[in-house]
């Protein structure tokens, strides 16, 4: 019973199932046409985390680049994108290389879940922070905006992640 529980995982956090193999490959070229997970680039969710990751970097370079009205509201905006940056880089990193396949001790879907449950509503505070500090230098708003672009787009990969991890998994028990 858990044993199809870690397949539902598995397959659900590579962004879709796996291709197989192509027929007459030899053992080498299958175990490299599978250290790069070419689907999840052009899936939704790898192209939702490279739109949060954009969307990030520029409402970090807007603030860093502007003239600062109060320090500590924009350096908590600076800290927590690169944050999440980092993370989301992470774990796109990790669905890229398809590291959670080795990695199985680890609940890759509810740390992604959690990660993004947790940065979404520091990034959202930081974002009204830094929305209500701007004083209309256009930098800071810009700043601002890019971070509830950001949140937003971090608000659906909570949905699709809750919606995968959550309803997948309990829809499958009764099947």
């Amino acid at each position: 019973m858990s044993h199809g529980a870690r397949v539902i995982r598995t397959g659900v956090s590579s962004g879709g199932p796996a291709a197989p193999p192509a027929a007459g490959a030899s053992s080498s070229a299958g175990s490299d046409a599978e250290l790069m997970d070419g689907a999840y680039f052009r899936s939704c969710a790898g192209m939702l985390k490279v739109a949060q990751m954009i969307s990030l970097l520029i409402g970090f370079i807007s603030v860093n680049s502007s003239q600062w009205t109060s320090y500590s509201a924009y350096s908590y905006f600076q800290i927590v994108t690169m944050c999440d940056l980092v993370m989301i880089l992470f774990f796109y990193i990790i669905h890229i290389f398809r590291i959670y396949r080795k990695l199985t001790c680890v609940s890759w879907p509810l740390a992604e879940f959690l990660h993004y449950l947790i940065g979404t509503i520091l990034l959202l505070i930081a974002s009204i922070v830094a929305a209500s500090k701007s004083y209309n230098l256009t930098g800071l708003v810009a700043g601002a905006t890019f971070g509830f672009l950001a949140t937003i787009l971090c608000v659906l990969s909570i949905w699709s992640s809750y919606k995968v991890s959550c309803i997948t998994q309990s829809t499958s028990k009764y099947h």
